[in-house]
C-alpha cells in the first residue's frame, strides 16, 4: 500500500516507522512547508497535521479522490462540511479522535457503563484527561468522544471544561504534562464510594497501528466510516 503522509511531526514519524515495519510505502511526508506532489500517487492518505490545515488536507485528498483516514482534532466544526463533500465526490473518510485499539474498547466499555450509571443518581460523572504539552487543542476529542457517549446513554446533557456549572454537566479536567501520551479517567464519585475506569497509552505506537489498520481498511471502500466500523464491521 502506497500511503501519503500528511503532517510529518512526531506522530507522523511513528506512523511511517510502523507503516514500513508493515511492508508499506510512503510516497508523500507533507509538511507546511511543502506541496501535495505526490499525493495522487497514493493508495490512502493518512492526516495527523494541526487543526488549521486539517481540513485543507482532507478536502485536497476528497478532490483527487484519494482514501483519507484523519487523526486531528480540533477542527470539527468543519466535519459536517468534510461529510458531504466525501459524498459528493463518492470518496471514502474515516474520522476518529483517537485510533488507538484499546481506547476503541475503552469507547465501548464507557458506553457500557454509562448505560449502567443512569439508573443510579447519587453517583454524579466527571473526566480528567492527561495529554502531553505539544496537544493543541483542550479538551483532547478522545474526551469529548468520552462526554458525547456518556451524554448519549444518561441525564447528563453538556460537558465543560473546568468544573461542573449544573448537575447535567460532565465536568472534564484537562492537563498538559510533559511526555504523556495520553491518559483518561471516566470517574463516578458518591458519598460512599467512587468507581473509575482508565485508559493510560504508554506510548505513540497505539494510535499509529491503528491509524495504519483502518488506512489499510479503508482501501477500495467509498463512504464515510468510523474506528467502530472497521473493527467491529460496517
Amino acid at each position: 500500500m502506497k500511503i501519503a503522509l500528511l503532517g510529518y511531526g512526531k506522530m507522523g514519524k511513528v506512523i511511517e516507522r510502523i507503516a514500513l515495519e508493515r511492508g508499506h510505502e510512503i510516497v508523500l511526508k507533507k509538511t507546511s512547508s511543502t506541496s501535495f506532489d505526490g499525493l495522487e500517487n497514493a493508495d490512502v492518505a493518512i492526516d495527523f497535521s494541526i487543526p488549521s490545515v486539517a481540513v485543507s488536507n482532507i478536502s485536497e485528498c476528497l478532490h483527487k479522490k484519494i482514501p483519507v483516514v484523519s487523526g486531528t482534532t480540533g477542527w470539527l466544526d468543519d466535519y459536517d462540511a468534510m461529510v458531504a463533500l466525501c459524498n459528493e465526490k463518492q470518496g471514502a473518510f474515516i474520522y476518529g479522535s483517537n485510533f488507538s485499539l484499546g481506547v476503541n474498547l475503552f469507547f465501548e466499555l464507557n458506553t457500557y457503563l454509562a448505560k449502567m450509571m443512569s439508573k443510579f443518581d447519587q453517583y454524579n460523572v466527571s473526566m480528567e484527561e492527561i495529554h502531553h504539552t505539544q496537544k493543541l487543542d483542550a479538551p483532547s476529542g478522545t474526551a469529548i468522544s468520552l462526554a458525547k457517549d456518556i451524554i448519549t446513554n444518561s441525564k447528563y446533557t453538556e460537558w465543560a471544561l473546568g468544573e461542573n456549572t449544573t448537575d447535567n454537566t460532565i465536568a472534564i479536567d484537562a492537563k498538559r504534562i510533559e511526555n504523556v501520551p495520553g491518559t483518561h479517567t471516566i470517574r463516578y464519585d458518591s458519598a460512599v464510594d467512587t468507581i473509575e475506569i482508565t485508559h493510560t497509552a504508554h506510548s505513540r505506537d497505539g494510535f499509529a497501528f491503528g491509524a495504519i489498520i483502518a488506512a489499510e481498511w479503508l482501501q477500495h471502500k467509498k463512504g464515510v466510516f468510523t474506528m467502530k466500523d472497521v473493527l467491529f464491521g460496517a
